[in-house]
């Protein structure tokens, strides 16, 4: 059918490899929405089909986009219509002067590992965590949703590894970098297929809140050659082996000191330069969402237990000034008269 007809096109709210979305309102209901555009030159209905199915039964949950029930066809589009985000994406916010405060990251970090916890609920993996795949549905990040499920795939089937510049990229996907340089030099087609694993997105998750917190990628691409990426396993490992030491240690000496307590104390050895912003909290829950080994990855849900405490250095430092203080004036009441006027007022009352 003919879109004119039967929605009002107002503006393009974004665009990538997969076509484009626009904002349009519904003629008959009145109702703003997202149209996808899926050029049919390059996108099969079979592709179509299943982006379009997964939004709108699988995503149910309020922080992830669902489709509407409208699909249809031009000669040169397949479309379907989704809620609409009117503030735009998290990219904008990020990338402008504002920025995101310690606050709003939190309750960002809160909504997507809920929604994303629920899609592996059903075994899907969303694969494509990214700023520009977050859309803002109120002002000052109090509601969004994840979106753009073109490559969401069930967990455990097969997929090509595809190595790509950027810090999204797990470093598992490393192999796949130097297979494709010997590809070149030989000219033999050689692919690695890996399972499709829901620590894809528990990375993802790390290197988004490291974004929200500091405006900035951790470093250009996930491998053993960037030298942001070589101090962050630097640190990493001097920590790793630190805990490994204070645990053997508390064993042997009957300690029921916590393994949350020990990372606490230990996180802070030689912090990179460019973490060097960021709390224990936080450092503790990024060693635990970006850890090498993808089997040894945090679930998104543990996201949840770091929220609430403070995730910059400055307001950890500011918390600690605060409670220094409370103990201080603590100290004066109780050791400074305090106690000693209570009781004088005692004896006046008596007599």
């Amino acid at each position: 059918m003919v879109t004119a007809e039967h929605f009002r096109v107002i503006k393009k709210l974004g665009e990538g490899s997969y076509g484009k979305v626009m904002l349009a309102v519904h003629k008959n209901r009145g109702t703003p929405m997202a149209l996808k555009f899926f050029p049919r030159c390059s996108t099969t209905l079979h592709t179509f089909l299943r982006e379009y199915n997964l939004s709108l039964s699988f995503c149910t949950h309020p922080s992830l986009t669902r489709a509407l029930g409208i699909f249809f066809s031009t000669p040169s589009h397949y479309i379907f219509a989704q809620q609409a985000a009117l503030y735009g994406d998290l990219y904008d916010v990020i990338v402008s002067d504002v920025g995101v405060s310690e606050e709003q990251a939190q309750s960002v970090m809160s909504q997507l590992s809920g929604a994303v916890s629920y899609l592996h609920s059903f075994g899907f993996v969303h694969r494509d965590i990214k700023p520009e795949n977050v859309f803002l549905c109120a002002p000052n990040c109090r509601w969004v949703k994840l979106g753009d499920f073109g490559l969401v795939r069930p967990q455990g089937s097969k997929i090509r590894a595809v190595w790509y510049e950027s810090p999204f990229c797990v470093p598992e996907f490393e192999q796949a970098k130097q297979c494709k340089k010997e590809n070149q030099s030989t000219e033999e087609e050689q692919d690695i297929w890996m399972a499709v694993d829901p620590s894809l997105d528990s990375w993802a998750l790390g290197i988004l809140t490291y974004c929200l917190l500091t405006s900035c990628f951790p470093w250009e691409e996930s491998t053993s050659d960037d030298p942001g990426y070589r101090l962050f396993c630097t640190w990493f490992n001097s920590v790793k082996e630190m805990e490994e030491r204070d645990m053997g240690q508390n064993r042997q000496m009957g300690s029921t000191k916590r393994r949350r307590d020990i990372e606490e104390d230990n996180v802070a050895v030689a912090v990179p330069s460019h973490f060097g912003s960021l709390s224990t909290l936080a450092l503790t829950l990024l060693r635990r969402l970006l850890h090498p080994l993808p089997w040894q990855r945090a679930m998104p849900d543990e996201v949840l237990s770091y929220l609430g405490g403070p995730w910059l250095l400055k307001t950890e430092k500011e918390e600690k000034r605060r409670e220094q203080q409370a103990q201080e004036e603590a100290r004066k009441i109780l050791g400074g008269g305090g106690m000693e006027k209570d009781v004088e007022r005692e004896r006046k009352r008596e007599r």
